[in-house]
């Protein structure tokens, strides 16, 4: 073992104040179905259901046995960083600011708050976090609190080091291959650099939204580099830059090893674990899991473990989650239809749609100086394979049927 082995283990014993080790469960289900011995570990099922309670806990604890009047801190978050920040205030009995940008769920901020015991204040300021975190930033060289860097600081990449520690203390042995998200970079460096350290021979793939890919972009550089965020479904993950101390860690892997997953796609993986074994997962928090089916042929016969790092799902967004999926498995689209102005027209249109063919959205604007109206209509069906006859049956009879489900401006406008 090395220094750093050292300090992960002695943070792992320090954490056993707050939550005994997260689960790492065997997944029958997953196993059964990838041909290999795949295992959950289980961050979802932290005290604040992710695992950044680990690296706010241990740069606190750290810094109050360095200086024990501190107790003043900050942070900027509008997720589990900020709940894990209250959590640690609360168990440390000092006082936290977090500044949330205004855009934050009333439910994220409930739980943080909830979290905080009464120890915390919420400054919610900016419509982009990027302003939130500046604000965060100005309110340090004001005040001279301490501010709690999410993923960019050496002690919350020791504290991340923690899952890592548990896993090998749980399976007994190092697996074959660890799969994991990455965002900023703070739960990878850190369970990557304790593997190392104990010369564990396991391979590592890390998985990264398709809306924020920026450990990819700094792989294909050789830096980090700042990336327009294209889609925030995947929020706990979707960095537009990955950390410049924790780059320093991941810099040696090799493009390879870092998988992309569509955010749609992840929606299908967040319903299937919910609908078939039970396990609340958020976006990020699917994404080890999501990426499985891609790597079928390399993890066959493997000891696999999947980081499930977080549960704050917020169940309104279940219908979103529901279209996303259906979208990726081709089972519903949306057409603009030109209905002729006669009486039977829709009746007509609807005697061509299959059995198992069903209209989720109907919206008809009747403009009686025209001889056509147009009609915004939802269909899903069972099997994606029934709409390229159902549409050749429409376009057959002369109907105008225009396919506007992968159409982004037409789709966010009227979707």
């Amino acid at each position: 073992m090395n220094d750093f082995a050292d300090h992960a283990r002695a943070a792992t014993l320090a954490l056993r104040d707050l939550f005994p080790p997260t689960p790492l469960q065997r997944n029958l289900h997953l196993s059964e179905r990838f041909g290999a011995d795949i295992w959950l570990k289980r961050e979802d099922l932290s005290p604040v259901r992710s695992y950044k309670l680990r690296g706010a806990f241990n740069a606190m604890r750290k810094l109050l046995a360095v200086d024990p009047s501190a107790s003043r801190f900050v942070c900027a978050s509008a997720g589990n960083h900020a709940q894990g920040v209250a959590f640690v205030c609360a168990h440390f009995g000092v006082t936290g600011r977090i500044f949330m940008p205004v855009t934050t769920p009333e439910q994220k901020i409930l739980k943080t708050r909830t979290f905080g015991a009464g120890r915390v204040e919420i400054v919610l300021t900016g419509d982009f976090f990027d302003e939130t975190l500046a604000a965060a930033k100005a309110e340090c060289d004001a005040t001279g609190a301490h501010f709690l860097s999410p993923f960019d600081d050496p002690d919350v990449i020791e504290g991340q080091s923690s899952v890592a520690v548990e896993m090998l203390d749980e399976l007994g042995t190092a697996p074959d291959r660890l799969i994991l998200p990455v965002g900023g970079g703070g739960l990878s460096a850190g369970m990557i650099s304790y593997l190392d350290a104990v010369g564990a021979a396991t391979q590592v793939t890390l998985v990264e939204p398709a809306g924020g890919a920026s450990l990819t972009a700094a792989l294909k550089t050789g830096a980090p580099q700042t990336i327009p965020i294209t889609d925030t479904f995947v929020d706990g993950a979707a960095v537009a830059r990955i950390g410049d101390r924790t780059f320093e860690v991941l810099r040696k892997l090799s493009p390879a090893d870092v998988l992309i997953a569509p955010e749609n796609r992840i929606c299908v993986t967040i319903q299937e674990m919910l609908n078939i074994e039970g396990i609340v997962l958020e976006p990020a928090g699917a994404l080890s899991v999501d990426v499985l089916a891609q790597m079928r042929e390399q993890i066959a016969g493997q000891t696999v473990v999947c980081v499930t790092s977080g549960g704050n799902f917020d169940f309104e967004r279940l219908p979103e989650v529901k279209e996303r999926a259906q979208n990726w498995q081709g089972l519903k689209k949306y057409f603009i239809l030109r209905l002729p102005q006669r009486p039977g027209a829709l009746r007509d249109f609807l005697d061509l749609l299959g059995p198992d063919d069903n209209i989720a959205r109907f919206e008809y604007l009747k403009k009686n100086s025209r001889n056509f109206g147009s009609v915004l209509i939802g269909i899903e069906t069972n099997d994606a394979a029934n709409f390229e006859p159902m549409i050749a049956r429409v376009t057959s009879r002369g109907f105008g049927f225009r396919d506007i489900t992968a159409d982004e401006v037409l789709a966010d406008f009227l979707i």
